[in-house]
């Protein structure tokens, strides 16, 4: 039996010292290497901090092995459900592009949407899609792949056009009644649903405004490439493709999947499989071009249909831009994201079975008395929640139990809460290199996360507005005993 009284509860300065290893190995990377190295080599850094953290919690704290291995479970239980996830998103973003699918889009949203108006048009559709489907993930890895391409032919910097699909999937997913991660804000902080949407739109309304403004001024002062060359892209696709509107029924019935509430992933294999179906139905071309010259069979073609799953495909169109454009990294190209997620899993299981998560928390909130600190302290619980366990639900869920009381306890509403962990919480995991979410965006829309990251208007205006709200205590009512500004 495990002594005790032995045990030593890790205090702040020790248990700041994992995120600080953390923190100079990022740095490190980043000023020897540049921003691009960061997802290229933060797994190693994660890895280090966890075992720093572990030993200090083992030798140091003489923590019980079972607690290290409590937090890991927690952890993997957050986190490893969204893998298959992550796996069936690059085998629709596959087979929409060799399906014509995606090509399709390109080619419609080229002769169709106003070049200068671009960056709004993005970010508005993918925000009404964001809605109805209530999730930023699909949204981002069907529609925001084909906004990508638009963007790309178009001459747009890739990340402005990542952070204006973000900015909407985003505020789409954070309004949405149909988003997990809004009805997880809402159910950890006791808060009826629609009262939880309500109350966000005072700070989201507000924050899509200006966002949509922001892309709006971009998009106007951006250089368009000229329209020759557009023409020309647009021309070696209808040669490459079968561009037919036959397609789109695809994307239309994954929407319909999606809004009726069908499973995540069950939903991203039915689009996997219309895609397969579509490439042999209307691209053969491609078909035969990926399997060569050879005697084509059922076999053959299982074998094909197999690699472009969990492969790389490419296809040689005489054009580098295009090349770039219409090739798929299948499976094999989320590896090194699911290889990151787990390293981040790790690190934050360390975190939680060291005690020093715990330790960490607990000396944010435990001077905080007013209403502007108490929401100040939310926010920076989220950002650091975010970066410390790699993954949005787990942040959510932490965030609302290690509030609730203290919310209470200083007369300010639960609504209050809600709101500013999904003001905070849920719209900053995409920044974080390291989260599950950051490092899904970043391999869906093939742009680093430090890259977009200045460009997420909305995921940056949401967070300050919170904070600007509490201070002029906008809309923040006093439950109880008088909340005190």
């Amino acid at each position: 039996m495990t002594n005790t009284n032995n045990r030593r509860q890790p205090s702040l300065a020790i248990s700041l010292i994992p995120i600080a290893v953390l923190i100079a190995g990022l740095v490190s990377i980043v000023i020897f290497l540049g921003a691009d190295a960061v997802q290229e080599m933060s797994h190693g850094v994660l890895l280090t901090s966890a075992a720093v953290c572990a030993a200090i919690a083992l030798i140091y704290c003489r923590r019980p092995a079972r607690a290290m291995l409590t937090g890991m479970r927690k952890s993997a239980t957050q986190v490893l459900p969204t893998l298959p996830i992550l796996l069936m998103i690059a085998t629709v973003s596959a087979t929409w592009m060799l399906s014509g699918v995606v090509p399709t889009l390109i080619s419609y949203g080229i002769h169709l949407l106003e070049p200068k108006a671009f960056l709004v048009t993005a970010c508005a559709t993918c925000a009404v899609i964001s809605v109805l489907t209530g999730s930023s993930w699909t949204t981002i890895a069907t529609i925001g792949v084909a906004f990508m391409g638009i963007g790309t032919v178009w001459g747009y910097n890739p990340a402005w056009t990542a952070g204006a699909i973000i900015s909407g999937a985003y505020f789409g997913d954070k309004v949405s009644p149909l988003s997990d991660t809004t009805v997880l804000a809402s159910s950890t902080c006791g808060v009826s649903l629609f009262t939880h949407i309500r109350y966000l739109m005072w700070t989201s309304v507000p924050s899509i405004v200006i966002t949509l403004i922001v892309f709006g001024v971009a998009g106007f002062l951006t250089p368009i490439s000229n329209g020759m060359q557009t023409h020309s892209i647009v021309e070696n696709l209808s040669q490459i493709f079968n561009l037919t509107p036959w397609t789109l029924l695809i994307p239309a019935a994954t929407v319909t999947l999606i809004v009726l509430r069908l499973n995540t992933a069950l939903t991203l294999a039915i689009s996997t499989l219309m895609g397969i179906a579509s490439i042999f139905i209307f691209q053969p071309s491609i078909l035969q071009t990926i399997e060569g010259s050879g005697t084509l069979s059922i076999t053959s073609h299982i074998v094909t249909i197999i690699k472009i799953l969990v492969t790389e495909t490419s296809i040689a169109t005489g054009d580098e831009l295009l090349d770039s454009l219409v090739s798929t990294g299948g499976m094999e190209g989320m590896l090194p994201t699911i290889y990151l997620i787990l390293s981040a899993m790790i690190f934050g299981g360390a975190l939680m079975g060291s005690g020093m998560l715990s330790t960490i928390t607990h000396s944010i909130t435990k001077r905080v008395r007013k209403s502007r600190s108490t929401v100040l302290s939310t926010v920076g619980s989220g950002l650091m929640l975010n970066a410390c366990t790699g993954d949005q639900y787990l942040s959510i869920i932490l965030n609302g139990n290690l509030y609730r009381n203290l919310y209470r306890r200083n007369g300010l509403e639960p609504r209050l809460l809600s709101r500013s962990i999904e003001d905070s919480t849920s719209v900053t995991s995409v920044l974080i290199p390291w989260n599950s979410c950051g490092l899904t965006q970043s391999a869906v829309l093939g742009v680093a996360t430090l890259h977009y990251l200045p460009y997420c208007i909305f995921n940056l205006v949401s967070p300050v507005l919170t904070l600007v709200f509490a201070w002029l205590g906008f809309r923040i009512r006093a439950i109880g005993k008088r909340a005190v500004a």
